[in-house]
């Protein structure tokens, strides 16, 4: 029998994934990542992760399904892997996604170690995507309901990985899952989602910036793209370009943020039809294949998360990166979010947004 190491978060998603993996045949074993140095306050309102009360919610469905269930402590790595890579970005003037980092280094780095270990042959997580193999190859498809798909989170994935990774909940929809744990009498079967980004319980990114680092950020201009001043900034890490609320300027005309130079530290601002490109260029980029295509190729990329597919054309370069030429202009292509690049379901590979092209 294969034995599988489920991640379980406390949440509904990897309830039901643990659920259906063991009927599947699994002998398994439930496993809770304990990951912020100093998690938010528990409670059944929390819409955080990594609290005491979620770490209950894992072990109580890993004993209805008659699985060990063991807490592995993670905090260390989490907080120098994904919190220090999030402030480093922030003080360089970018915007990253931290749940990128955190499957790349956690959830399918230090978990497919672990589950090695322990004898596992797979991992088991509740992401809502799905793997396909043919012909010896592997492939990351999208989750089937598109408003639950998270394949943009996992461009990451290796052949390697892929292999030794499972997504039982990649052809159901949230209500089905919930339904699910409801009929199975799950504890958890109500619990609302945890927020995007467990460490910033508030939604405050500078604010926990700062309590990490022990510095305030230096305030500076705000700039117009003649380089005229407009105004003082609070810190560069309270904006991304964008963003066109909290500025505090007071101006009648409706001011975006353009671009963030944190060596000089000023925020450049201008109108919204400034923000617009079309083009980008992506670095750190992997392709799912494991080779960069020999051709540029034609696919549909996001740029945000939630974002819709925009239809581009990929130039392979060197060094590992990539060059996205857009048919149609793109709003606030930003430096440090994912560029991810599809060929209808399947995900063809992704990098870190370096630069945005010149201003249409």
């Amino acid at each position: 029998m294969n034995r599988a190491l489920i991640a379980m978060s406390g949440g509904v998603d990897s309830a039901v994934a643990a659920l259906l993996t063991r009927d599947a045949g699994y002998d398994c074993v439930g496993c809770t990542m304990k990951l912020c140095p100093t998690p938010p306050s528990d409670g059944p309102d929390s819409r955080s992760c990594c609290t005491a009360d979620d770490a209950a919610d894992a072990r109580s469905v890993a004993f209805r399904l008659g699985m060990p269930h063991y807490v592995f402590n993670y905090t260390e790595r989490f907080q120098r892997e994904v919190i220090g890579s999030f402030i480093a970005a922030y003080q360089n003037g970018r915007t990253p996604n931290p749940c990128v980092e955190c499957n790349r280094n956690l959830k399918f780095g230090a978990l497919l170690e672990r589950a090695e270990e322990l004898g596992c042959a797979c991992v088991v997580t509740g992401h809502y995507a799905r793997i396909a193999e043919r012909d010896g190859m592997f492939y990351l498809m999208k989750g089937l309901d598109p408003a639950r798909d998270q394949s943009y989170v996992l461009y990451m994935l290796s052949q390697a990985q892929l292999a030794r990774i499972r997504f039982p909940l990649g052809t159901l929809s949230k209500p089905e899952v919930r339904a699910i744990a409801a009929a199975q009498g799950f504890r958890n079967a109500g619990k609302p989602d945890s927020q995007d980004i467990c460490f910033v319980p508030e939604g405050d990114y500078a604010a926990v910036i700062e309590r990490y680092t022990g510095k305030e950020a230096s305030p500076g201009d705000f700039l117009d793209r003649n380089g005229h001043v407009l105004g003082r900034h609070r810190g560069v890490i309270r904006y991304t370009v964008g963003q066109h609320r909290g500025l505090g300027l007071g101006t009648h005309e409706r001011l975006c943020v353009l671009a963030i130079d944190p060596a000089a530290n000023t925020v450049t601002l201008g109108p919204e039809e400034a923000l617009y490109r079309t083009e980008l260029t992506a670095g750190d980029f992997h392709w799912i294949s494991g080779a960069a295509p020999a051709q540029p190729l034609r696919c549909a990329v996001r740029t945000r998360y939630r974002q819709r597919e925009q239809e581009a054309l990929a130039l392979p370069l060197d060094g590992g990166r990539v060059k996205i030429v857009f048919d149609r202009p793109q709003r606030a292509i930003t430096p440090g979010q994912s560029a991810v690049l599809y060929a209808g379901d399947t995900v063809l590979g992704g990098g870190i947004i370096e630069r945005g092209g010149e201003e249409t």
